[in-house]
């Protein structure tokens, strides 16, 4: 069982995380000063350097905690798919509709994920692409199980496929949430799905 100072460290960290979260994804890393996280989470300045080295430190570790919550949903829906006895195809769809639900619970955690991809000078880039690789592994193993059972065809690229999977969720809800707000999750997902299973070209 955890002890109560380990779960209000645990507390005092995600207050951490979402002020850094939402004051870099408002003004970028090299503006975002420790002051201001502190005062946005509504703790001294101490309490930063307490918890973390670093500003540096604090933006790796807020990256690591926030796709290790992506990797669980993924994981989760295709857990809960298939004790419900659905098929690989479902579960990947199921894992649709988790990594949509958590874009639009962590909307700036997600932009500032997808902006930090693409850069390449950063001291966190090793831990990004291995946490990222976590989450994408997570869909190969069931396009793998997929492959393995019949309901796909051999000759997809799991790597890929897999990739290109979590990618088009990622951009996909970015796009909703900026520039479709309007529209629900339902249809998001409708929309993907449709993808998923190959009724785009109109057969």
């Amino acid at each position: 069982m955890e002890s109560s100072g380990t779960t209000r460290r645990q507390a005092t960290r995600q207050k951490l995380y979402e002020a850094a979260v939402t004051l870099i994804a408002e003004k970028g890393f090299s503006a975002t000063t420790v002051d201001e996280i502190a005062e946005r989470a509504g703790v001294a300045k101490g309490t930063v350097y307490y918890n973390f080295k670093s500003k540096t430190e604090l933006f790796e570790e807020l990256l690591r905690h926030g796709v290790g919550l992506l990797t669980a949903s993924l994981r989760a829906a295709a857990e809960e798919s298939e004790e419900r006895g659905g098929t690989r195809v479902e579960a990947l769809d199921a894992m649709i509709r988790a990594g949509l639900a958590f874009i639009d619970r962590y909307p700036a955690f997600t932009q500032l994920y997808v902006a930090e991809l693409w850069r390449t000078n950063r001291a966190w880039q090793s831990t990004l692409l291995v946490v990222r690789q976590e989450a994408v592994a997570v869909v190969e193993g069931v396009l793998r199980d997929a492959v393995r059972s019949g309901e796909l065809s051999e000759e997809i690229d799991i790597r890929l496929t897999a990739a290109a999977l979590v990618g088009m969720v990622l951009v996909a809800a970015l796009d909703w949430q900026a520039f479709q707000p309007e529209r629900s999750i339902d249809e998001v997902h409708s929309a993907l799905s449709l993808l998923l299973h190959g009724r785009v070209s109109g057969h």
